[in-house]
């Protein structure tokens, strides 16, 4: 979601919560704008409908956990579809160009993983063990979302660039091009491209280029 889309996930959720007959303030709004701001406007709505139709959990007012499972499947799911992106990427590009996937937790758990560049280098024989890693990182931030994430993944060929003055293509995408438009305009822009570098990663064959 986009801060323009703020109201009306505010209106949606106090008039669900309303039906349980719970009142909310900005803190609980905030508690909740926080936890699913990184999902489309559309599932979060969706979910809050599916939510209130539940005969079992539907009875009780609905967590920020419970509309993140009815938007992605279990959590288990959810990582195992985000480690493919990523295993595809490396296998297809390497680390060399800076990406922008449709995931934002994607972008969160690279960039606490060392960088994108970082994690192609790594061994074939050591992926199984990236990959287990991935997966918890990933699974802890769908209930307890990342503060922040890095707008791009920045590969080797942007650090270059960036170091020595020469001009910088733009990343990569990967996946749906309006949610990694979105991915890319609420990603935080205030690192440097050498330590981005550092703590960021990923890329994949395929994509056009973002804008």
């Amino acid at each position: 979601m986009t801060s323009n889309d703020r109201k009306q996930f505010a209106t949606a959720l106090t008039d669900v919560l309303a039906v349980y007959g719970r009142e909310t303030s900005k803190g609980v709004l905030r508690v909740y704008w926080e936890a699913l701001k990184h999902y489309d406007l559309s599932a979060v709505l969706e979910a809050l409908s599916r939510h209130t139709q539940n005969p079992d959990n539907g009875q009780f007012a609905p967590k920020p956990a419970d509309l993140i499972k009815l938007m992605g499947g279990t959590s288990n799911d959810r990582a195992l579809i985000a480690w493919a992106k990523v295993s595809k990427a490396i296998g297809s590009v390497g680390g060399q160009n800076s990406i922008v996937f449709d995931d934002a937790l994607i972008h969160a758990v690279i960039h606490d993983m060392g960088g994108w560049p970082a994690i192609c280098q790594r061994p074939e024989d050591e992926l199984k063990f990236v990959a287990r890693e991935f997966e918890n990182r990933y699974r802890t931030y769908l209930f307890h979302q990342p503060q922040s994430y890095p707008s791009k993944l920045i590969g080797t060929a942007e650090m270059g660039n960036a170091q020595a003055g020469f001009p910088v293509d733009p990343p990569l995408i990967v996946g749906q091009r309006e949610t990694c438009r979105l991915v890319y305009k609420s990603g935080s822009r205030n690192e440097s491209a050498p330590k981005a570098l550092i703590e960021t990663r990923k890329l994949i064959s395929g994509g056009a280029h973002a804008a």
